[in-house]
């Protein structure tokens, strides 16, 4: 008997494609309503697998037999006894090839636009996770922002396309998840910017980002322009890239807008939050494109599975940035914090190079959704 295998990769192109997909997930019911893959023509069943060690009978009648029929659990393993017992049954299903961890790793790169001078700017969607991070090129050199620990995928992206990784940057100190630009930085001989303000703390050397810098990707000059923006960090730099595009790291989502309580200081920081959103970025352009570094929901993804819409727009939208009493602000922002994200204090800590978990500890350190948005 050969059973069906689903990739990563597969699953999120019927994710951004909108199709139609059932999903056993075999997990825990706690993890499960924590976090699972989403779409929006997904159907789900939770059943955790140890319910199913005797057979399958009793859940073959809520499996419907004219949908695409998914089983997903942690590392695959308990999947692929579930989907073997249901396909004995003479049902026609998958299972996710490497489970949940391989869903919270895989990246999806998406073509955002072309710039001014010939140049391109790329985002990679973590479907799994909600980080977006980004590549822009420029006559064969490329500058990574707010990058994934799984590196590869942009060292081997660059090379694809003939580019050389020359800058890589973090917008903000990340407390979510673990971030590969300085792996990046050093595999690539590039240079590592960071804003000093979260950098107090870090044990490595990095360039210091910091309000009014302008660096240049590619002899065309195309700049990217850093804008301190705090509020999610007391060090949280925005870049305006090409005049084009607002990269608003975790400053401002589609959606939502960041919270300020990652470093245990919502009430400082929350009038940081109103003063970049309210002020900062109300002198910026309504026709810039905001790429965030984070989505909170998967309605946020447009048709072609990409995460950005207009700075005006979201003026109009977006509710976090519609609040004009500032008590009523600063009450929505702190009162309405999701739960902190799993293990924030060790990456914050392995983000700054204090600590140095290996391979499957930072996989553990990571899983769960994306929580760095105000509810």
């Amino acid at each position: 008997m050969t059973l069906n295998e689903m990739t990563a990769k597969e699953v999120s192109k019927k994710v951004i494609n909108k199709a139609e997909l059932f999903i056993l997930d075999v997990r825990n019911e706690s993890d499960f309503n924590d976090w699972k893959i989403e779409g929006e023509n997904f159907e789900f069943l939770n059943i955790p697998y140890f319910d199913l060690l005797d057979g399958v009978e009793e859940i073959i009648d809520k499996i419907p037999a004219n949908k695409e029929i998914l089983v997903v659990c942690a590392k695959e393993g308990s999947s692929i006894m579930v989907a073997e017992m249901l396909s004995e049954a003479g049902l026609d299903v998958s299972y996710l090839k490497g489970g949940m961890k391989a869903w919270s790793e895989h990246l999806e790169p998406v073509k955002i636009g072309d710039l001014n001078n010939g140049g391109e700017i790329y985002q990679f969607v973590r479907l799994g996770k909600g980080c977006l991070s980004y590549m822009i090129i420029s006559n064969g050199e490329a500058a990574v922002i707010d990058s994934t620990r799984m590196t590869d995928i942009y060292v081997d992206f660059a090379d694809s396309i003939g580019a050389k990784i020359t800058h890589v940057f973090d917008t903000h100190l990340h407390a979510d998840h673990i971030s590969g630009g300085r792996k990046i930085a050093e595999r690539a001989n590039a240079t590592y910017w960071l804003p000093p303000k979260d950098a107090t703390e870090v044990t490595f050397e990095y360039q210091p980002l910091e309000g009014g810098k302008v660096v240049t990707i590619g002899h065309t000059a195309i700049n990217i322009h850093a804008l301190y923006s705090p509020g999610h960090t007391i060090g949280s730099t925005s870049f305006v890239v090409d005049e084009k595009y607002l990269l608003s790291g975790d400053i401002l989502f589609i959606d939502s807008i960041g919270r300020p309580d990652l470093a245990g200081l919502a009430e400082d920081w929350v009038g940081d939050l109103r003063e970049t959103l309210y002020i900062r970025y109300r002198e910026l352009s309504d026709e810039l494109i905001v790429l965030p570094s984070h989505f909170m929901i998967i309605e946020e993804l447009n048709e072609d599975g990409s995460v950005a819409k207009k700075l005006g727009e979201l003026f109009v939208e977006n509710h976090g940035l519609n609040i004009a009493d500032e008590t009523e602000f600063r009450e929505l922002v702190t009162g309405n914090l999701p739960p902190q994200p799993n293990a924030y204090q060790e990456i914050r800590e392995t983000n700054m190079g204090k600590i140095t978990p290996d391979e499957e500890k930072q996989r553990e350190m990571e899983i769960g959704p994306n929580r760095c948005a105000v509810r």
